[in-house]
C-alpha cells in the first residue's frame, strides 16, 4: 500500500497533538466542500440502482455519453492494468504512485518520464498515462500536445480494445478548467478518468467516472462487478452534479483561495514551483525538515522525497490562514 495524504489520525498519535488541533493540508482535497443534504431512509434501505438519475447528471455534467461510475478513479486505476496483456507502460514522472504502482502490480513493463520526454517517445509505448494538472506538481500538458499524441498513436485501427495504443489521461483536478478536458476530444484508446471527490469535496464518498469508448466500459464494469457506488453516495452525486449555481461559486472560491495561498508561501521565501486550484507545490532542499516542523505546530502537508518538495492544499478560512502563517513564521524565524 502506498502512502497518501490525510493521514491525519496517524499524525495526531505520532506529534501527540489532539486532533482538533490540526490544520490539515495534507490532500488536495477542496476544503469548499458542497452541502450534503439529508439522505432520505429509502435510500439507505433499497439496493442501488442503474436508472436512478446519476448518470443522465453525470452526461449532462462531463458532456460525455459514455460513462461509467466507479469508487472512485482509484477503482479504475487498479483494475484497467488487468484489461491487457503485458504492455510497455508510460508515466510522468513524478506523479501520482498509484498509476505506476498499479501496472507494474499487474506485470507490465512500466518506464517513468518527464513530460516532455513522455510526449517524444509516445509512439515507443502501448499504453501512456498522463495526470493533468499533474499531481503534486500542477503541469499541465496542453489539450493540443494529447489530440497530436492520440494522432500519432492511432493508426491501428482494426487493432482489438487489448491490443490497441492507450491514452489515459487523470483529470481528477480540472473541474475549474472545463474546458480544457480532453472529454471533448473522445476515440477509441482515450480514457478519461474523472473524480467526484476533488472538487465538490466529496472524497469520502469514494466517487468517480471513466469516459471511454463502450467496449472498454463493459469490460471494465465486468471487471469491477456490481453496486461500485453506494445508494446514498449515488443520490448525493446526482444532486452536486445538477447544481450549476455551487459549482460556478466553487471555481472562482477555488481560484481566489489557491493564488491567496501561493501569495501567502511566497511572502515567507517558499515560493511554489507549481500548483493548481487545488493546491501548491514547493520544491525545497529541507523539505523533510519543514514538513516535521510544521508538523509539530500541528500543521500537516505532504512530503515528497524525490525531488524533495511539500504540497501545500488549501486552507479553509481565515482561520486556517492565520494558523499557517503563524506556523510558517516561526519555522522560517
Amino acid at each position: 500500500m502506498l502512502e497518501h495524504g490525510g493521514r491525519l489520525e496517524r499524525a495526531a498519535r505520532d506529534y501527540g497533538i489532539a486532533r482538533d488541533a490540526w490544520l490539515d493540508l495534507s490532500t488536495g482535497v477542496s476544503p469548499y466542500g458542497w452541502p450534503v443534504p439529508p439522505i432520505p431512509p429509502r435510500v439507505w434501505q433499497r439496493l442501488p440502482e442503474d436508472d436512478d438519475g446519476l448518470l443522465d447528471a453525470a452526461r449532462a455534467y462531463y458532456g460525455v455519453h459514455d460513462l461509467l461510475p466507479v469508487a472512485g478513479s482509484q477503482a479504475a486505476i487498479a483494475a484497467l492494468p488487468r484489461l491487457r496483456a503485458r504492455s510497455r507502460v508510460a508515466v510522468i514522472e513524478p506523479t501520482y504512485a498509484e498509476h505506476a504502482h498499479a501496472w507494474r502490480q499487474a506485470g507490465h513493463e512500466v518506464t517513468s518520464l518527464t513530460l516532455a520526454d513522455l510526449l517524444a517517445r509516445v509512439a515507443d509505448f502501448d499504453v501512456v498515462i498522463v495526470v493533468r494538472p499533474n499531481n503534486p506538481t500542477g503541469e499541465c500538458a496542453s489539450r493540443e500536445q494529447l489530440v497530436d499524441a492520440m494522432r500519432r498513436r492511432s493508426a491501428d485501427t482494426g487493432a482489438s480494445m487489448c491490443d490497441m495504443p492507450w491514452l489515459i489521461v487523470d483529470e481528477a483536478f480540472v473541474d475549474t478548467r472545463p474546458q480544457e478536458s480532453l472529454l471533448a476530444d473522445r476515440c477509441e484508446g482515450l480514457v478519461v478518468l474523472r473524480s467526484v471527490g476533488k472538487f465538490f469535496g466529496l472524497a469520502g464518498a469514494r466517487a468517480g467516472f471513466v469516459a471511454a469508448w463502450p467496449a472498454l466500459l463493459d469490460a471494465l464494469a465486468e471487471a469491477l462487478g456490481p453496486w461500485t457506488l453506494s445508494g446514498p453516495t449515488r443520490y448525493a452525486l446526482t444532486h452536486a452534479l445538477a447544481d450549476t449555481a455551487w459549482q460556478a461559486t466553487a471555481r472562482d472560491w477555488l481560484q481566489r483561495t489557491s493564488s491567496r495561498l501561493a501569495t501567502l508561501l511566497s511572502g515567507h521565501g517558499l515560493p511554489p514551483s507549481g500548483g493548481c486550484e487545488f493546491f501548491q507545490y514547493v520544491r525545497h532542499d529541507r523539505a523533510g525538515a519543514l514538513h516535521d516542523a510544521l508538523a509539530r505546530r500541528a500543521v500537516l502537508v505532504r512530503h515528497f522525497a524525490t525531488p524533495q518538495a511539500l504540497r501545500f492544499g488549501l486552507p479553509a478560512d481565515d482561520a486556517a490562514f492565520a494558523q499557517l502563517d503563524r506556523a510558517l513564521a516561526e519555522v522560517l524565524a
